[in-house]
């Protein structure tokens, strides 16, 4: 399969992910808000195959520029999620380079901020409260812009999550890299 194909079809698994990840919400706002500190363990798949795939600048500015793009045309993307992409796979992109392309070092450390990608897409309930409530009382059954309230005023457990991300985003890589030896033997 060519390289093109093998990266379209990550994006395509990314978005996945991401879709998976909204739809926790179904089950409580508070799933919605805080299960982008366990999907690092599927994003580590993704990126570190993307990695293997593209040894040079763009793992992260293609994964996350594809489902911005997708995400703008379906009407599902505001300012914080399109900075917030724009800040986290800049700082990958920084990191992969220095670090190297074919480094599994760089792989390692420039996953840990783009790990925090699904925060992007969930920021929009701290940056714009009341239109994610009034956009809660149009799309979701009765009820459930009241659930979504305290959740977005617990700034604390917001921050606990945001930590917790972190050695998520570790354990997620290392899982990766062992279940996936074959694909990265080459790097050093």
């Amino acid at each position: 399969m060519k390289p093109v194909f093998k990266v379209l079809l990550m994006a395509i698994a990314y978005l996945a992910t991401f879709v998976i990840g909204s739809l926790t919400g179904l089950i409580h706002p508070m799933c919605y808000a805080y299960v982008g500190a366990l999907l690092p363990l599927l994003f580590a798949f993704i990126y570190l195959y993307t990695s293997t795939v593209m040894r040079s600048f763009g793992v992260a500015t293609v994964l996350n520029g594809i489902l911005m793009i997708l995400l703008l045309i379906a009407g599902e993307a505001d300012w914080a999620l399109v900075v917030g992409f724009v800040i986290l796979s800049a700082l990958s992109e920084i990191i992969r380079g220095r670090q190297g392309y074919d480094s599994i070092k760089g792989i390692r450390l420039s996953f840990l901020p783009f790990a925090y990608s699904f925060f992007a897409y969930t920021a929009h309930w701290w940056t714009d409260t009341q239109g994610s409530l009034a956009a809660a009382v149009e799309e979701m059954p009765a009820g459930y812009d009241q659930l979504m309230i305290p959740v977005i005023e617990n700034i604390p457990v917001l921050i606990i999550v945001l930590i917790i991300t972190l050695p998520v985003a570790i354990l997620a890589i290392r899982l990766a890299e062992r279940t996936m030896k074959k694909q990265i033997e080459s790097f050093k």
